[in-house]
């Protein structure tokens, strides 16, 4: 339920100050507030997923310390993010150097499949290389930056 409050004071228009705690809270620069939704949403799915499959994937899962991190605005806070982000530079990197492999050898077995759809690498590539892009921005901006530091 505290993290509930926290999330719900970072989108507050208007600093919050917990007295119990003594931390002060900011909105995050909208930027991070994005990332920090997006973040929560796979955070959501990734959960579901563990709980369906009853495995565990840091790649996916790895989103939760990152989070409480930038909503409590923690020292470690710009570490882990950006420890996360190469996490998932190596492996989209290592996905397609393996489809890179495979296209070599079998053309026709490279597809990307999800819930029974044929995902085309066209769009997949962009997609993948525009969120990577947006991460790194926010990651090392001014903005985001400033908001970690007290």
């Amino acid at each position: 339920m505290q993290f509930l409050t926290l999330w719900l004071c970072t989108i507050l228009p208007l600093n919050y100050k917990n007295k119990l705690m003594n931390i002060t809270f900011k909105k995050p620069p909208l930027p991070l507030l994005l990332l920090l939704t997006l973040y929560l949403i796979v955070a959501i799915f990734a959960i579901i997923r563990s709980i369906n499959i009853q495995a565990v994937d840091l790649f996916t899962l790895g989103v939760i310390p990152v989070i409480v991190g930038l909503v409590l605005r923690t020292p470690w806070a710009s570490i882990i993010f950006k420890l996360y982000l190469a996490i998932q530079t190596l492996g989209f990197i290592a996905f397609g150097i393996t489809a890179l492999v495979a296209y070599q050898v079998t053309p026709e077995d490279v597809k990307v499949i999800f819930n029974d759809r044929l995902i085309p690498m066209q769009y997949l590539i962009p997609a993948i290389f525009c969120a990577l892009t947006f991460q790194y921005w926010v990651a090392f901006s001014r903005q985001t930056k400033k908001y970690l530091i007290h």
